[in-house]
């Protein structure tokens, strides 16, 4: 078992650790596929915690290839509708598991 929570609480602060597009135990299928997965496997840690994708003030997204970035955002923004947290979006050497993208969150929770 990896040394890290998923999710922490601090405060009305929620930090959500990076998300890889894993379903299943595997790796999905593509960057679009990967980017799909890792949003739903974010609201669900989210929801894990009481949390929608609504709470989300920041993420931060790490693609493997820049060129993707394009495809990124637009799946993103289907994922966050109207919502617009704040987000770096950083290419990177490599992930875990050969991922092709990786996002991380911090949310708030006012209650």
């Amino acid at each position: 078992m990896a040394h890290y929570s998923p999710v922490v609480r601090a405060g009305p602060w929620v930090v959500v650790s990076g998300q890889l597009g894993l379903a299943d135990g595997s790796l999905v299928v593509g960057t679009g596929g990967q980017v799909r997965q890792a949003l739903v496997n974010l609201a669900e840690v989210l929801a894990s915690v009481g949390l929608s994708l609504t709470a989300v003030v920041k993420t931060t997204v790490f693609l493997r290839h820049i060129d993707d970035f394009s495809l990124m955002n637009t799946l993103y923004a289907e994922a966050f509708g109207s919502h617009r947290p704040a987000r770096s979006a950083v290419a990177v050497a490599d992930l875990p598991l050969g991922a092709l993208v990786e996002i991380e969150a911090w949310a708030y929770d006012p209650s």
